[in-house]
């Protein structure tokens, strides 16, 4: 289904290249992004254990790192509530149920202890000279998507794929995040050999070419 997406925004003649044609954000997307509180951006569910700030305020984020947790369908609001009373425990800002349904677990100035420190530097998948050691938990909002267990090589679902097409765009927009600088946790550290964990969802980020601010 991820394939069928990404192949979707550029061609424009399935049904899935139409959707993501549709999600082209309007002028009042980007001003949504931009606001405090709890902003619902459309086409998308967002349950907020935290309000959102004003974005000035927040941690300056510069990356965003696709990560994929080995819980069962089900668990992203529990582990998201564990998240908001510890903020600063290993895991990540945003998780994302397997219905699509996205759980912003703490405040924009926490830092989650995600990553392994940038320690990839051998080009596997993209030129790690850009980030070796440099696109870490302070620099790097992470996003969680959950479902592939026990299975940990079995895809995002249709749903958090249609999810994670507006709430990349609303991170970019929100933090003025251009789209080389979202990557899969697989891309950035050694990670599990089973499988490449977030690279079809980052993928398929970059491929819309999302330019926060200049997109129409």
């Amino acid at each position: 289904m991820l394939a069928v997406l990404a192949t979707g925004t550029s061609a424009g003649t399935s049904d899935a290249g139409d959707e993501v044609g549709a999600l082209e954000p309007p002028i009042a997307f980007r001003e949504l992004a931009k606001r405090s509180g709890e902003p619902q951006m459309p086409g998308l569910k967002i349950a907020y254990l935290h309000p959102l700030g004003s974005p000035a305020d927040a941690n300056k984020w510069q990356n965003i790192i696709v990560h994929q947790t080995e819980g069962p369908a089900g668990s992203a609001k529990s582990m998201a509530q564990a998240q908001a009373k510890n903020p600063t425990k290993r895991g990540v800002t945003v998780w994302v149920e397997t219905d699509g349904t996205v759980y912003w677990s703490t405040a924009e100035t926490a830092v989650p202890t995600h990553g392994d420190g940038a320690n990839r530097n051998d080009n596997k998948y993209i030129d790690n000279s850009k980030t070796y050691r440099t696109v870490i938990k302070t620099n790097s909002i992470g996003v969680e998507f959950v479902g592939n267990y026990p299975d940990v090589a079995k895809p995002a679902t249709p749903e958090q794929a249609r999810a994670w097409l507006i709430l990349v765009r609303f991170l970019q927009e929100r933090y003025d995040i251009a789209p080389e600088n979202i990557y899969a946790h697989n891309w950035i550290d050694y990670k599990d050999r089973r499988y490449c964990e977030g690279c079809e969802l980052a993928t398929l980020a970059r491929k819309l070419s999302y330019q926060p601010g200049k997109s129409p």
